[in-house]
């Protein structure tokens, strides 16, 4: 058996955001390989320090977003760092796998030798800033983002190896953080076992399925606007809306105001939301950024065409008029009229749905990009 693998977040164990679904993925296949492999999150430390810390946050966030944001990240640091300073007390070699800049530098802390490595995967759009400005967190260009920028580049740097989900993140962050570029690298994608079973048939009640958080970054406003856009062309666009978040009493407002709300379905917060893709047409992705989303390699894997925009690392998942349509994100008469022109067609929805799956299996599958990631891991 190798040596180690420690999966290092500041996250919980259970969630399905990407970063989520990811680690999870990666930790069910090493077991698969018999490998010895552990989570470390902040919430291995004792939880009479962990919670009445974190909860504090909550008193906080009300009065000063900004000053929570630090909160959340300053703690979760300090915890992570605790917890693996025990599991790395005995100084043996280990691989450590951090999902973000907090981890990988509280991993780095609380190594006990250069055999401890630290492998750093960049899941986040462009920077954790960028991120906590979209959801409206913190100001733009502000103190606390200038701040987390500067520390995403004291710390990438120091990591023994870093891996992209996407060539298009890396491209960003290389010219980002030049000092970088000489560090060992390479871009494998967010993979998925694959959850598609032939002999389960459900079919599809609803047009579009949309899955993520609620808020501006995500931008389902456009979705939104694309169904009243169909509406007025005489074409009833059904839209399923998976997630739940800041702008969700907004985008219910909007909904009203276009008066579809008959057309448009707002789920919430599904667990294992990616599920609900089998009862639906096809995918819609509508923000105006994303590094590797793993909402459209879902839907590769049930066979489903995509609509996306030609943003952030989008056009390495799939190709437009094969797998799915790129639609514009500043046109909503193109856009609809792209997908309209789709979902019309039977022959077209049929092809690209099998053309999804194979592209899912050649490039996204488990089997071929997990074996991918251990091995640079190991190396």
């Amino acid at each position: 058996m190798s040596e180690r693998i420690l999966i290092s977040t500041i996250m919980r164990a259970e969630g399905d955001t990407g970063v989520q679904t990811h680690f999870r993925a990666v930790a069910n296949y090493l077991i698969k390989q018999d490998k010895s492999v552990q989570l470390v999150t902040p919430f291995n430390a004792p939880s009479w320090l962990v919670f009445p810390t974190f909860a504090v946050r909550r008193l906080i966030n009300p009065i000063n977003s900004e000053f929570s944001v630090w909160w959340y990240r300053h703690w979760h640091k300090v915890f992570l760092q605790r917890a693996l300073k025990k599991e790395l007390a005995d100084g043996k070699p280990c691989v450590l796998y951090a999902q973000c800049p907090l981890s990988a530098d509280a991993a780095i802390r609380a190594r006990q030798s250069k055999s401890q490595r630290v492998v750093m995967v960049v899941h986040f759009n462009i920077s954790q800033a960028d991120e906590w400005a979209g959801k409206g967190m913190i100001q733009d260009k502000g103190k606390i983002f200038n701040a987390i920028r500067n520390f995403e580049a004291a710390v990438l740097p120091k990591v023994d190896k870093l891996i992209f989900v996407s060539d298009f993140m890396r491209s960003e962050l290389i010219k980002r953080i030049p000092a970088i570029k000489s560090l060992p690298n390479k871009v494998i994608p967010n993979f998925l076992s694959d959850p598609y079973n032939a002999l389960i048939t459900a079919s599809p009640a609803t047009d579009l399925i949309c899955i993520g958080t609620l808020e501006p970054r995500k931008n389902q406003s456009y979705a939104i606007e694309i169904v009243a856009e169909a509406k007025k062309m005489s074409r009833a666009i059904t839209l399923t809306l998976v997630g739940d978040g800041v702008d969700r009493a907004n985008l219910e407002s909007l909904a009203r105001d276009l008066d579809i709300s008959h057309l448009v379905n707002f789920a919430g917060y599904v667990k294992q939301g990616a599920k609900l893709i089998r009862q639906h047409h096809a995918c819609i992705c509508v923000a105006q950024i994303e590094n590797l989303p793993l909402t459209l390699v879902e839907a590769l894997a049930y066979e489903k065409p995509v609509f996306a925009a030609a943003v952030g690392g989008i056009p390495e998942v799939f190709d437009d008029g094969i797998e799915g349509r790129m639609i514009p994100l500043d046109d909503v008469d193109k856009a609809t009229k792209l997908i309209i022109e789709w979902l019309d067609s039977t022959d077209v929805m049929k092809k690209s749905g099998i053309a999804a799956r194979n592209r899912y299996l050649g490039s996204f599958e488990e089997s071929i990009v997990a074996k991918q990631l251990v091995e640079f891991l190991e190396d």
